[in-house]
């Protein structure tokens, strides 16, 4: 097997696009590839999943311990031939000053090599103080090889070769010349998702040709499997229950996963069917009818920019609303909040939208919340807590253009927030019957369980309605 990590000197570097390529380059000669990424990222793993044929798996120090990292990378890993890593940022960079949550700091933690992308327009000899600077910084970490990225053309490319050649001891992988091929439409947030990208595989196909045209896919194999040591033991990861007892018997979740929604990590639906719900997938932009399930999850995503779809499909937004009102469980993250409130505000124009919440939604040009948060819970959560577990802070993220405005008065939140910015910069977590609604990101870990307490929410109000429903046959 080969392991290895994607990092760069700086972010815009082209190491997602540089990662992809690799991912698609080796799945089409017949290897089974294994993508991560670092941090919390739904954009990039789409792409690096689709270009790998297998889910992207996120490798987190904020909201995993060490322990779950390992584990999450070994499982994951383990029947692959090439496991690929895609760093954030910089190698060094990170929210810790002595880097212990850096990319570097995830390589070493993992045993794994670094191939570091660089960025080379405007420089030529200035390539090798870069590198040796890169090494020097931390000798602990073995850079395996470079590539050489947006290489202005063969001139530029010799001068390159000649000054790492002559200076540093690292070998070149490759040297990837700019083209228009190279490039993912970008929006606010990121590159616009595959889920949104009608041409996602044509484009993958065209940064696969383009990437093994221009690294030597064999070397890069040969200099890290060899360079491959083994990650840390994996210690038995305690498991928190943060609900109440497993539900009995299935309940069947509608998740909304269209061009609109589509901000899922994978191991969190896994983990959704692991609590015992059984996911029926369905496309808030076309389809006319909610199917016939228990409870309701709407992910983030971008519906700003499909709103006049979303208006557009009046049948379905009305079943929501009456299914929300009637007391059907409901979770919405960020985007799907938008959704949910009465109307959205973009570039002028507005939309009407599931009009449950009490509050309309305004996009920014700017950020206005983003990066990791920390929640703890109000008494007004309706999902059920181990009244004898510790109160925590729930780590999460959040990453939103929008803000809620002309709220309706007494709204209650599940959460107070101890960092970021959230729905006001104070409260976060929008209950409304039995729907909860928030602008941070939740992930399935150790320290949050969400999906085995929203199944076994969702289950309590199935049975609840069924017993109702019995006594009024049987009055």
């Amino acid at each position: 097997m080969t392991h290895f990590l994607v990092s760069a000197a700086h972010k815009s570097s082209g190491k997602t696009t540089i990662s992809l390529g690799l991912c698609a380059a080796f799945a089409a000669r017949g290897r089974i590839v294994q993508p991560f990424k670092k941090g919390p990222d739904y954009i990039d793993p789409m792409w690096l999943g689709r270009a790998a044929g297998r889910a992207c798996h996120n490798l987190d120090f904020y909201t995993q311990s060490h322990a779950e990292i390992s584990e999450v990378y070994a499982q994951a890993s383990a029947d692959a031939d090439v496991t690929i890593v895609e760093g954030n940022k910089g190698l060094y960079d990170g929210m810790d000053p002595a880097g212990s949550d850096s990319t570097g700091a995830l390589a070493d933690h993992l045993g794994l090599p670094v191939v570091l992308v660089i960025d080379t327009q405007g420089i030529t000899r200035g390539v090798a103080p870069l590198i040796l600077g890169y090494q020097a910084f931390d000798p602990s970490l073995k850079i395996a090889g470079v590539i050489l990225n947006k290489v202005a053309g063969d001139r530029h490319e010799g001068k390159l070769h000649a000054a790492v050649g002559h200076y540093t001891d690292i070998p070149v992988l490759g040297a990837v010349h700019r083209s228009r091929h190279l490039q993912i439409e970008e929006r606010h947030i990121g590159l616009t998702p595959t889920n949104e990208d009608e041409e996602a595989d044509r484009r993958i196909r065209q940064i696969s040709d383009h990437i093994s045209e221009h690294v030597d896919l064999g070397l890069l194999l040969s200099i890290t499997r060899d360079l491959k040591s083994e990650y840390p033991k994996i210690a038995p990861v305690p498991t928190t229950t943060t609900g109440s007892l497993k539900t009995s018997g299935k309940v069947r979740l509608g998740v909304a996963r269209d061009a609109a929604f589509g901000f899922y990590y994978e191991a969190d639906l896994q983990a959704l069917e692991n609590a015992g719900a059984e996911l029926v997938f369905f496309d808030a932009l076309n389809d006319a009818h909610l199917p016939d399930v228990d409870g309701l999850v709407f992910s983030g995503g971008f519906p700003e920019t499909r709103m006049q779809a979303l208006e557009a499909n009046t049948t379905l937004r009305a079943e929501i609303a009456t299914a929300i009102e009637n007391g059907m469980p409901a979770y919405a993250e960020c985007g799907g909040l938008m959704y949910l409130a009465r109307r959205i505000t973009w570039r002028g124009e507005t939309s009407q939208m599931v009009g449950v919440i009490g509050a309309d939604v305004v996009m920014e040009d700017r950020p206005v919340g983003r990066g990791y948060v920390r929640l703890t819970e109000t008494e007004n959560g309706l999902w059920p807590r181990n009244p004898s577990a510790p109160e925590i802070e729930i780590p999460a993220h959040e990453f939103h253009y929008s803000r809620l405005v002309n709220l309706d008065p007494g709204i209650r939140y599940a959460y107070k927030v101890k960092r970021g910015t959230g729905v006001d910069g104070a409260n976060d977590g929008i209950v409304y019957r039995n729907l909860l609604a928030s602008y941070a990101h939740f992930r399935d870990v150790r320290d949050n369980h969400w999906t085995d307490r929203f199944v076994n929410f969702v289950h309590q109000v199935k049975q609840s309605n069924t017993v109702t429903s019995e006594k009024r046959v049987n009055a």
